[in-house]
């Protein structure tokens, strides 16, 4: 398994980042916290920050008592934001030993199992109780962030006008071009894509055809694509840091994130 640790942050153009290592475990910052009866870790901003703006961190299938996924929830809340790392799974993540590219025999775990047991609309009813009881607390504002299977819930909502601004990492179980001629026409939030160069499950076609759909201006609220080249599914994750170009796409991506957030959110 590979996971981040961390030195202090690191200040790059403003935005704070942490130094990581791909062979060290430490825990998250944040705190665990009910509510609406889902399972949320909570990472929040070190000084004053706007309690109406919040981040819901929609996290891959390793879901959010995975370390990588908690440091990066911390890295956002470092950058004066409020994190909300919703439970999307019912407290049936996929372990950790799985790759991310489920290259993995059927006997060592069943990933179509899983992914059966988990449905999209199962999830969005998870991620909405969330959403409502953030608004009941006075936040008027969200943001999400997708990472793999979490992208799926992220367009969803965006499309559904329950987010003003939307940024995912390498996405899974888009259909494209469908999905992409949908969120043209049904949402308003601007778009960030952390895509990478090998990805069965984003791979170079769609990646094209959603520029061809939502670029050059089509998209008005905004569209933005990053690409990492010498990086693969699940990078902006859990990346081998001791790689450069792997090292250069994660944090690449991470500032690409903060940066599309300061300027939408």
């Amino acid at each position: 398994m590979q996971a981040f640790a961390t030195r202090g942050p690191l200040m790059v153009r403003d935005v704070v980042l942490r130094v990581s290592f791909a062979d060290i475990l430490i825990a998250g910052i944040g705190r665990t916290e009910q509510i609406a009866s889902v399972e949320c870790y909570i990472a929040e901003p070190l000084g004053e920050g706007s309690q109406e703006k919040a981040i819901l961190f929609l996290t891959d299938a390793y879901g959010h008592k995975f370390v990588n996924n908690q440091l990066l929830a911390d890295d956002f809340a470092r950058n004066g934001y409020h994190v909300i790392v919703p439970d999307l799974f019912q407290n049936d993540a996929v372990p950790s030993f799985v790759p991310p590219d489920a290259s993995i025999s059927k006997e060592e775990f069943d990933v179509a199992a899983w992914v059966e047991r988990h449905p999209p609309e199962i999830v969005q009813g998870i991620v909405a109780q969330v959403v409502t009881a953030l608004r009941e607390r006075g936040v008027k504002k969200f943001a999400a962030l997708g990472y793999c299977f979490g992208a799926r819930i992220a367009i969803d909502l965006a499309s559904a006008e329950a987010t003003s601004v939307c940024v995912v990492s390498h996405p899974s179980f888009w259909k494209v071009p469908d999905d992409m001629e949908r969120y043209l026409v049904e949402s308003k939030a601007p778009l960030l894509i952390n895509s990478c160069e090998v990805d069965a499950m984003f791979p170079k076609e769609a990646q094209e055809k959603v520029d061809a759909i939502l670029g050059g201006g089509r998209f008005k609220p905004g569209y933005e694509r990053t690409y990492w080249q010498g990086c693969m599914h699940g990078f902006a994750v859990r990346g081998d840091m001791s790689n450069p170009s792997v090292r250069a796409g994660k944090e690449g991506a991470f500032k690409a994130s903060v940066e599309f957030l300061r300027k939408h959110l």
